[in-house]
């Protein structure tokens, strides 16, 4: 049965029987089968039948949830065995915010020195996203907020402290500033992440708190986008501090403390709160240290 349902899932996945099929390098007539058979041994339709694929039955949606947990506990016995057997190796698939992109390396780096066998995916992912996989066992670990918006199910660890700076032309009107509150900023044309990332509901609860909604010119989900439209006269953007470390202040740009009140929200790494505990999620919690303050980036200097 284990086949199986490592057919269903990637069904599910796919949301189509070809590319299902060639993603477990079996035939598309193998796969069907398989699934056919699987509705005859429990008794229930799974997959509304049609020319092509149109999505799972509510009885299919059980099946799939109690598939996804029976594989995830099946994966997690052949790597707590071979643990014993051959110490720690195998593969961690790590769900991490864009704006923490430039810090994973700090959590990457010692586990990859410490365990050179285990192989790591590293996905940028939004807060929702790294929550629903790793309630459907297709995410290991996640690098997300922990302080602004409910988590469940899981159990974290703080990081590291994000804080927020504005980036804006150094020859614009603000170019003699050395700090900006959020009032003042909120005043101004800002490129601003987009709503559906978690970075962007903390600014709009911010500009909130002091009044203000603030005025997105632009939006993107692309944080290098995010950095580089600082760069354009009349737009300024407000990025996360740490984005500095990888990007540095972009040329003909100066990064702005913002202030009143300096706000700051955590950071960390979550892993499903199941038992048993799954030996890779486990190890590389474990090991795992708050960035320290030495090695995060300094406020901005302004020239």
């Amino acid at each position: 049965m284990i086949r199986q349902l490592i057919y269903l899932d990637a069904l599910a996945r796919e949301k189509h029987f070809r590319r299902a099929a060639e993603a477990c390098h079996v035939s598309q007539p193998t796969l069907s089968a398989a699934i056919v058979q699987l509705e005859e041994e429990l008794g229930v339709l799974i997959v509304e039948r049609g020319r092509r694929f149109q999505g799972l039955t509510k009885e299919g949606e059980v099946v799939l949830a109690h598939a996804r947990r029976i594989l995830a506990e099946a994966d997690l016995m052949k790597e707590s065995i071979a643990e014993l057997k051959e110490g720690v190796s195998g593969r961690i698939r790590l769900g991490a915010i864009p704006t923490a992109l430039p810090m994973i390396a700090h959590i990457t780096a010692p586990f990859s020195s410490r365990y050179p066998a285990v192989s790591l995916t590293v996905l940028s992912l939004t807060s929702n996203e790294i929550q629903d996989r790793i309630d459907n066992f297709e995410l290991d670990v996640g690098l997300t907020y922990l302080d602004n918006e409910p988590l469940d199910r899981v159990i974290s660890k703080p990081i590291y402290q994000e804080s927020y700076v504005l980036l804006t032309r150094e020859d614009g009107p603000l170019g003699g500033y050395e700090t900006i509150s959020w009032a003042e900023a909120g005043e101004l044309k800002l490129c601003l992440l987009t709503s559906d990332m978690q970075n962007r509901r903390i600014i709009d609860g911010i500009f909130r708190s002091v009044g203000l909604a603030p005025r997105a010119a632009i939006e993107t989900n692309s944080i290098f986008n995010l950095c580089s439209h600082a760069g354009i006269q009349g737009v300024s953007s407000i990025v996360s501090l740490q984005l500095l470390e990888f990007f540095g202040v972009p040329l003909g740009t100066k990064a702005l403390p913002l202030v009143e009140p300096e706000a700051q929200r955590t950071i960390g790494l979550i892993v499903a709160d199941r038992q048993p505990f799954a030996p890779l999620a486990r190890n590389l919690l474990m090991m795992s240290r708050p960035v320290p303050e030495a090695a995060l980036p300094r406020r901005p200097i302004v020239r």
